[in-house]
């Protein structure tokens, strides 16, 4: 196999002349110079270079192997300098995935800020829930994930990911303005057990979470409407035809005829993460969008409204 230095070696002769001028180019010996020529034509079994009493001239093999010699190491010129844009966060891009409620929250603060800090850095946004997404994080298809996960089922990614905690989001109910409850401050998932249920759809995380949460209050809800969108979920218990548990980062806006209750003693919690490969598979531009989200996290819950 072809040595890059001694390739490099060869086309710094031809292009100073002598073996002087290479040496001093490279600032290496001339005797180094010699060995590293010698060395080349040993290994390709055919003389690379004529000396002449007035310089020298590159034979027909010589001649050939700097042709390619020039295309291989203008291309790891090109490499390395795409490497250290990459490493210095001027190049080079940020494959991220989010589950939607953070899509709309947390990603949007964060990919402005990384954006104003590293506009070189090309971003791009996928968004899945974290069953899907955690394969194809561990596949290589992102560099970085926001996940949720329960308390009572957590089941930690693996040794493949590092996971960075960024906030807790609990869940609340949402009753129709005018619902015989509205008014409770102390208000317990038992007092909906007869209510009409609003909800994700019955494979969702979400919509397994509130299945369970109901059943350890000893009751089966009533599930009457599925939606994934929150923004329907929202519309219809204004509607009045239900009620429903929804994350705090699916509220950022709340519409119009819904009251929106913590629950008594505590309302269900979800923790919300930053997952990327782990070890060297982590790049960068990862490492710097993890400090990112944090920032974005941090202001998200100063800006947190109380829900009694």
């Amino acid at each position: 196999m072809l040595n890059t230095n001694r390739l490099r070696v060869l086309w710094e002769i031809a292009e100073r002349g002598s073996f002087s001028g290479a040496a001093q180019a490279l600032s290496y010996t001339q005797s180094a110079v010699s060995q590293q020529i010698a060395t080349l034509e040993s290994e390709l079994g055919t003389p690379l270079i004529e000396r002449r009493p007035r310089g020298l001239r590159m034979t027909a093999a010589g001649q050939a192997l700097l042709e390619h010699a020039e295309g291989i190491l203008a291309r790891i010129a090109a490499a390395e300098a795409e490497l250290a844009a990459i490493n210095g966060l001027r190049g080079g891009q940020l494959r991220m995935a989010s589950f939607p409620t953070a899509g709309a929250t947390l990603m949007p603060l964060a990919i402005a800020s990384f954006s104003a800090r590293h506009p070189d850095v090309e971003l791009s946004l996928a968004e899945a829930e974290p069953e899907e997404i955690v394969p194809r994080l561990r596949g290589g298809e992102f560099d970085l994930a926001l996940l949720f996960e329960f308390s009572d089922v957590t089941r930690p990614p693996g040794s493949q990911l590092e996971q960075v905690d960024l906030l807790e989001d609990p869940m609340y109910v949402a009753l129709p303005a005018a619902h015989r409850l509205a008014g409770k401050r102390a208000l317990r998932l038992e007092d909906l057990r007869d209510e009409a249920w609003v909800q994700t759809s019955a494979q969702s995380p979400c919509a397994r979470h509130v299945m369970r949460s109901c059943h350890q209050a000893g009751f089966e809800p009533n599930v009457s409407f599925e939606s994934d969108d929150y923004q329907t979920v929202q519309g219809l218990v204004s509607a009045g035809v239900g009620v429903a548990l929804i994350p705090e980062l699916a509220l950022p806006y709340v519409g119009e005829n819904i009251t929106v209750r913590a629950l008594s003693p505590q309302s269900p919690v979800r923790k919300v993460t930053a997952a990327t490969p782990a070890g060297p598979r982590q790049t960068p531009a990862a490492r710097a969008m993890l400090a990112v989200l944090q920032d974005a996290a941090g202001r998200y819950l100063g800006q947190r409204r109380e829900v009694a």
